[in-house]
Formats: structure tokens, sequence, C-alpha cells
């Protein structure tokens, strides 16, 4: 596997976590090491890895939270960091997402989560998005 697919494949962890609501797996995807920040979209900012799985605990717990498709995803890679680009659909609306990863071991672990507006629509890929429907 490439260092490109093993980015997608973590970025596609983030969002599979998410979908299935496993808080295991989206405690596990985050660093442990590096400092993490997130900027959910309409929060303040927040940082440290506690305050940021705290914010996802309630996310994924609360039933009300709609099921977002992760599409167009697209890796950059510089040394231990890299980042993805993506589009995120939430009920048909859409939002653009900048998630950032560091090389642990083996492994890529986020640090940072950014989310937010765009009036932009994502290049429909054929294989379709990803998240729950897939």
């Amino acid at each position: 596997m490439s260092d490109t697919d093993a980015v997608l494949f973590a970025n596609e962890a983030f969002y599979r976590a998410f979908a299935d609501r496993d808080e295991a797996a989206m405690e596990a995807l985050w660093s442990e090491t590096a400092p993490v920040a997130c900027l959910h979209p309409g929060w303040g900012p927040l940082f440290g890895r506690e305050e940021v799985i705290e914010s996802w605990m309630a996310i994924i717990r609360n039933p009300n939270s709609p099921p977002i498709l992760c599409h167009d995803a697209r890796a950059q890679i510089c040394g231990e960091t890299a980042y993805v680009v993506c589009f995120e659909e939430i009920a048909g609306n859409f939002l653009v997402a900048t998630n950032v990863f560091v090389h642990e071991g083996r492994v890529w672990k986020m640090v940072h989560h950014q989310a937010g507006p765009t009036s932009e629509r994502p290049q429909m890929e054929e294989a379709g998005p990803s998240g729950p429907l897939n």
C-alpha cells in the first residue's frame, strides 16, 4: 500500500467510525502523541486530545446527528505529515473538510479536522461516496 493509499484509508476510517457511531474506533484514530485540534462547523476551536475526543463522543452519542458521506477525497503528503481535503455531504448539503494526519509508527493518525460551508459541489466519483451507504 502506498503512503497516499494509507492516508486515504485513515481518512476513510474516520468517516466509517462516525457512520458506525464506533466510539472506540473514533478514539483510536486520533494521535496520542502529537497535539490535536478540531473545528466543527459552528463551534469554537477545540484543542487537546481530551477536548477533541469528548466532542466526537458527544456527536456520536447524539441520536439526532445526521449521517455524513465523504466525497472526492484527495491526499497530499509532506514528510511525516499528510492532509486530505474532501467534501462532506450532510442531508444533501455539502461542507468542505480538511483532515490532517501524522505518521505514528506504522500508521497515520489524525491531528486536525476542520469542516465548513462551501458553495462548491464535489465531482461525484463513480465508486460513490465513502460512508454509511458503502
